[in-house]
């Protein structure tokens, strides 16, 4: 079993930049895919990216596409979401989770391991 902790999140103005950092712990984390989500107030928990075991296939959400790169070292098991050109629709709590499933999977259901969340706030 894995253990996930996010980190990184913050209040920043619209237009800048965070980094957000998830490590993993206990199992390596080579064996699981990868992905990023968020929750903002009222509102259900949608897929943000994911990325696969190797690191060398991604997957974004429409909404952040071309804005936030999904990336992983395994070595430091460590998966980061580099967030640019954020906007005040970006305010949410964004949560790290693993999956066992091979493939890059946007829905939730597919991941069985969640980290605590951090919250992202995003000023206009």
């Amino acid at each position: 079993q894995v253990q996930l902790v996010e980190s990184g999140g913050g209040l920043v103005q619209a237009g800048g930049s965070l980094r957000l950092s998830c490590a993993a712990s206990g199992r390596t984390s080579i064996d699981y895919g990868m992905g990023w989500f968020r929750q903002a107030p009222g509102k259900e928990r949608e897929f943000v990216a994911s990325i696969g075991r190797s690191g060398d296939s991604t997957h974004y959400a429409d909404s952040v596409k071309g804005r936030f790169t999904i990336s992983r070292t395994n070595a430091k098991n460590t998966v980061n979401l580099q967030m640019d050109s954020l906007k005040p629709e970006d305010t949410a709590v964004y949560y790290c989770a693993a999956s066992l499933n091979y493939g890059l999977w946007s829905q939730s259901f597919m991941y069985s391991i969640w980290g605590q969340g951090t919250q992202v706030t995003v000023s206009s």
